[in-house]
């Protein structure tokens, strides 16, 4: 008998341990808790309550419409031509980024190039520099009446006359895709650079034993063992890229004719524009919906191709 009271008072024991050890826990990820849904869960709830309402932007008062903010903005050719935009710009950019990224990062990577700490240094810069300041510089690049880009291409014989760069298409969307790599893609280089160091030499050593050229080596070896980093690399610059505003709305203010338009500028232009703040609301969970949506197939595709290999 004193054997099972004694077993009996141990599980006891146990027990209340183990529930000091769960409270304990809970009280120290309380505060990371109470942060995620200040800043998460609180702003997405409220987004999505607004949506359902018809809001005038500076009183903040309205009246429910329930879902037909949603049928409005499905079945504007205003939205649908934002998101073609959206797509566009965030593909484009997305593509230049990574494809510069990877070929920078492997010229940095090789230990003959000359100044390889100072070319490091610099390649940050980009990344780094003001938004504002970056457009301003670009802006003055691109003008088509001093620009000088223009001027040298003039001198060069490539172009008859000037080129109107932001002001008619496809030269805006091309701009802009342009600006938005070179202003992004030192993120990829770091990510990559940073991969490449950790390869170990054994591999390159048996590819080039195996007769594997430069492209072997980067197919067989660089490419495979890449492959983590750039799928973190691809999610996070696609969920950035999609909602970009500050620098297509400072380059081309979304024209022209909205051509250069996103659904950012269009969650801008309906908010404070058109005084539409519960339309505003419904654009900005639509647009969220696509990258959930996105995301998801993009993870589906690359855990199948793992689960391939």
């Amino acid at each position: 008998m004193a054997s099972i009271s004694e077993r009996n008072g141990a599980r006891q024991g146990e027990w209340t341990l183990a529930l000091r050890y769960s409270a304990l826990g809970m009280l120290l990820i309380a505060p990371a808790i109470l942060v995620f849904c200040a800043v998460i869960v609180y702003p997405l709830v409220s987004t999505i309550h607004l949506s359902l309402f018809s809001i005038f932007t500076p009183t903040l008062q309205g009246h429910w419409v329930g879902l037909e903010n949603y049928a409005d903005l499905l079945s504007s050719s205003t939205f649908w031509n934002a998101l073609r935009n959206n797509l566009i710009w965030t593909a484009g950019t997305l593509f230049v980024q990574v494809v510069a990224g990877v070929a920078l990062a492997l010229l940095l990577n090789n230990n003959n190039v000359v100044f390889r700490p100072l070319a490091q240094s610099l390649v940050l810069f980009p990344y780094f520099v003001s938004t504002v300041v970056a457009v301003l510089v670009w802006r003055w690049l691109f003008n088509d009446l001093y620009g000088i880009l223009n001027h040298f291409m003039l001198q060069l014989g490539l172009i008859d006359m000037p080129i109107n760069w932001l002001g008619q298409m496809p030269n805006a969307m091309i701009s802009v895709i342009l600006v938005g790599a070179w202003k992004y893609f030192p993120f990829v280089v770091i990510a990559v650079l940073a991969r490449l160091q950790t390869i170990p030499p054994q591999l390159y050593e048996a590819a080039t034993m195996d007769g594997a050229g430069p492209w072997g080596r980067f197919f067989d070896v660089t490419l495979p063992q890449l492959r983590g980093v750039l799928t973190v690399v691809i999610l996070l610059r696609t969920v950035w890229d999609f909602k970009e505003f500050d620098l297509i709305y400072l380059l081309t203010g979304g024209g022209p004719i909205n051509a250069t338009q996103t659904l950012p500028l269009l969650v801008y232009q309906q908010a404070f524009g058109l005084n539409r703040m519960g339309m505003a609301a419904a654009y900005a969970v639509v647009m969220m919906a696509v990258m959930l949506v996105f995301m998801s197939l993009y993870l589906y595709r690359f855990r199948r191709g793992e689960e391939a290999a």
